[in-house]
């Protein structure tokens, strides 16, 4: 099955937090907390915890975001987690990486297993979407 949604960043908060004992690298590691809202056949909210190692400047890094999400998809309620990452050079999205956590879902989404993407729009539209069996 699939489910398309669009979301938004409703906020996006650094922790302050970097790898203890501090090394020294060309781009620096941080930590942040954030929260999404989705809309359409993804209907809910997401809680992330967000790591990267970013130059704001370049846009060059790589993220890697563990997100708890609660609501719906095709309209089964339900909640899991799921995990994403990737790499860019400031202008392409390599190395992406998306899956569904197993054995993390609730409710009508319990036993949830799969993938998904996600892609940016020039317009800046943020696009999800799940493919995925239950």
């Amino acid at each position: 099955m699939r489910a398309n949604g669009t979301f938004t960043v409703l906020s996006f908060t650094p922790a302050g937090v970097g790898p203890e004992p501090a090394v020294a690298t060309n781009l620096p590691v941080g930590v942040a907390r954030m929260e999404k809202r989705f809309e359409g056949e993804v209907a809910g909210r997401s809680a992330t915890l967000f790591t990267a190692a970013y130059d704001q400047e370049t846009g060059a890094g790589t993220y890697l975001a563990m997100e708890s999400f609660e609501g719906e998809l095709n309209g089964r309620a339900g909640a899991f987690n799921f995990v994403h990452s990737a790499s860019t050079t400031g202008s392409d999205r390599l190395a992406e990486f998306f899956t569904i956590v197993p054995s993390s879902g609730t409710g009508g989404l319990s036993g949830i297993a799969g993938g998904g993407g996600l892609a940016v729009e020039q317009d800046g539209t943020h696009r999800i979407w799940f493919d995925y069996q239950l």
